[in-house]
């Protein structure tokens, strides 16, 4: 019977154990009677109850018991008094019934419960209250009957309570624990099939039963040394009376098979934690060899354009995302293997290496295809990047070869023919680095097999070696027809930069050619004062003519070259229609002019060489001297010279000219016309012979 089930019945107080004791050391059970009538079911439960609180050794010392009948009437005491044979005869050795003053007094000579001794089991005495202390030590009385004995009814009942609740929840516990404990050690034996299950749980929380234990036998401890430095107080949980022993045993029971608890759960805790890491080891293991890889084998094209080669990047990125997470799992994983690993729990070293191998070598076989995915992708953008670079040189180098050319001038034609080259070259630059990058590229793919978890990927390969040989194969042939339209619109530039060189060095040919008719006319005006200072200008001036006449050579060879370069580039040349007549023009009036100069250099020659024998002293020519013809022909030269010099020289197309400035011919004809009075005076001296005497 439990207090809590009777716990209103007890609240009553129709009986109790104070803790005192009699002369025999037997237990004192007081029953207080009140005015009211008393329900003896009531006090036979509470009595039921309180007489299953002793132990059986402290029951064979037998009970005294108080009936406190001083506010009850006598029938009452008797019914309690007769009752007490039937719920504890065996244990009942003297029951005193504390009467009230001089009330009872004709009451007792109808019933002595003395006579009726050996029929009730016990003896009955009726006393008063004062003189209890015959039969009871005072010290073991309470204050009700003079004794100096504490008793407190609801705080004994409220202990009790926290004792039988300890009781119970500990000895449930106890059962539950070993039940664990040894379920475990089965378990153990087992191999461990299985782990902690819920249902095999204790019901109560261990430590909350342990810390109630050791409240209560605090407590217990307290009142039973209380009162050691004066007065006795009453100890409700004596030895006997409230078993300290079974609290202690219990929690020595208790903190037993908790330890061994704990570390049953220890255990089952880190073998659960050991399944969870091997369940998401496996499940780490089996996405990255099952719908990892299949993302990645699915994925084996690298795209035709940057285009598609960026949107292989961004799906790869989606799939390097998913990887992530299982990543981060893989990181926590290893944090927890290592530190089980370094707890050095020898039975679980092998297979916590054994997993984190495992995790280890798929997650970084994983990150290997990855990073060969992201640079192969980033490979193939680089690749088609370099490709369209090319393809746009390429179109831009064509461009420019599909425009007419129609410079200015060499000096534009030298430009674009510069810029034409630095395409070219920009252009095999461009080629190179797309080899390189394919070739790169080509090595990359050519590992791919070593990722590809037996999947055979020479179809795949295939397509992509032969979609990057293919765009290099194009870009060479693209590059290689650039070329030869290069070098025929280079064979034509220079073609042009040759024409236009010699239509500038035909114009300059003629330029230098009016350059020496300028000479001629205004430099080339003396006629030397005799005849061997005539002949060397005449010697010179046939050196000029030679001169003007490999000048007017060059140009013509320059135009005739001109003309054939036009026939060639089937283009219409200036030099045709403007240099051409204006050399011709030059020409024809140098070679006039020269002749004219040649003529008056010969006359003028003629002149001083017969001048010079007339005027020469000869005596061994006198017949010579003497001629008249020679005079003459002197005379006649001379004067055709000084026509001569006052004529201008008149070009084909009518236009007239005059050698020297007016004052130089006029010094010129000068000169001559002294010759000629020389001459004149030669020939009256041969005719009249007296005149020289007379003058010498």
């Amino acid at each position: 019977m439990e207090a809590s089930v009777i716990l209103p019945i007890l609240k009553k107080k129709l009986a109790f154990l104070s803790g005192g004791k009699d002369r025999r050391s037997g237990l004192i059970l007081t029953i207080p009677l009140c005015l009211e009538q008393t329900n003896m079911d009531e006090l036979s439960v509470t009595l039921d109850y309180l007489l299953s609180i002793p132990s059986e050794k402290c029951k064979a010392r037998g009970f005294t018991v108080i009936v406190d009948g001083r506010k009850s009437q006598w029938n009452v005491v008797k019914t309690v008094v007769l009752m007490l044979q039937n719920v504890v005869p065996a244990e009942v050795s003297l029951v005193c019934v504390v009467k009230p003053d001089e009330f009872w007094d004709k009451k007792v000579t109808h019933f002595c419960f003395w006579k009726e001794k050996d029929r009730l089991g016990f003896e009955v005495i009726l006393v008063s209250a004062n003189k209890l202390t015959r039969y009871i030590e005072p010290c073991q009385l309470t204050e009700d009957f003079g004794g100096s004995l504490t008793y407190d009814h609801m705080d004994w009942l409220n202990k009790r309570l926290v004792f039988e609740k300890f009781t119970k929840e500990s000895t449930s516990l106890l059962d539950e624990l070993a039940l664990i404990n040894n379920g475990s050690d089965k378990g153990n034996q087992q191999e461990k099939e299985r782990s902690v299950d819920l249902n095999f749980l204790p019901s109560v929380d261990p430590e909350t039963v342990l810390q109630t234990g050791h409240e209560l036998l605090s407590e217990l401890q307290q009142r039973r040394f209380n009162g050691s430095d004066g007065g006795v107080s009453w100890s409700p949980m004596d030895d006997e009376l409230l078993a300290q022993p079974q609290v202690m045993k219990l929690l020595d029971s208790l903190r037993e098979q908790y330890t061994r608890y704990q570390e049953v759960c220890r255990q089952r805790s880190k073998r659960t934690q050991l399944e969870e890491i091997q369940q998401k080891v496996m499940q780490v293991v089996n996405w990255l060899e099952g719908p990892g890889s299949e993302q990645l084998r699915a994925q084996w094209g690298i795209g035709d354009s940057i285009r598609a080669s960026q949107a292989l990047q961004q799906k790869h990125e989606e799939i390097e995302s998913q990887h992530s997470e299982w990543f981060a799992v893989y990181v926590e994983l290893n944090q927890q293997i290592a530190a089980l690993l370094n707890a050095g729990d020898e039975e679980d070293l092998v297979e916590l290496k054994s997993l984190q191998q495992q995790l280890s070598d798929v997650c970084y076989r994983q990150a290997s295809q990855l990073e060969f995915r992201q640079n192969l992708l980033q490979a193939a953008l680089e690749f088609h990047g370099v490709a369209q670079d090319l393809s746009q040189q390429l179109d831009g180098l064509l461009g420019m070869l599909c425009v007419d050319v129609a410079p200015a001038d060499g000096a534009s034609i030298q430009q674009t023919l510069k810029l034409l080259e630095e395409k070219l070259k920009s252009v095999d630059v461009g080629l190179q680095g797309l080899r390189e990058k394919g070739q790169g590229l080509l090595d990359q793919i050519s590992n791919q097999a070593s990722w590809a978890y037996g999947k055979d990927v020479t179809i795949e390969n295939k397509e992509n070696v032969d979609h990057i040989q293919g765009v290099m194969e194009d870009m060479q042939l693209r590059k290689q027809r650039c070329e030869d339209m290069v070098d025929v619109r280079r064979l034509k530039m220079l073609q042009m930069v040759q024409l236009f060189k010699c239509e500038e060095d035909a114009a300059q040919a003629v330029e230098w050619l009016s350059e020496l008719l300028d000479a001629l006319l205004k430099t080339h005006t003396r006629l030397g004062d005799d005849a061997q200072e005539t002949k060397v200008l005449l010697e010179k001036h046939r050196k000029f003519v030679d001169v003007a006449q490999s000048t007017y050579d060059y140009g013509r060879q320059l135009l005739q070259a001109t003309v054939v370069l036009c026939q060639s580039l089937r283009c219409t040349s200036r030099s045709s229609g403007d240099t051409l007549p204006r050399l011709n023009r030059v020409w024809k009036q140098f070679t006039v002019a020269s002749e004219e100069r040649v003529h008056r250099l010969e006359m003028a020659i003629a002149f001083h060489s017969n001048a010079e024998k007339i005027l020469q002293d000869c005596p061994e020519e006198p017949e010579a001297i003497n001629d008249e013809e020679q005079f003459d022909e002197v005379e006649a030269v001379g004067k055709s010279l000084l026509d001569r010099l006052t004529v201008p020289v008149v070009y084909p197309d009518g236009t007239e000219q005059y050698f020297g400035s007016p004052s130089d011919m006029a010094s010129t004809a000068e000169y001559i016309r002294d010759r000629m009075k020389l001459v004149s005076l030669k020939r009256q001296q041969l005719r009249h012979p007296e005149m020289m005497t007379t003058e010498s």
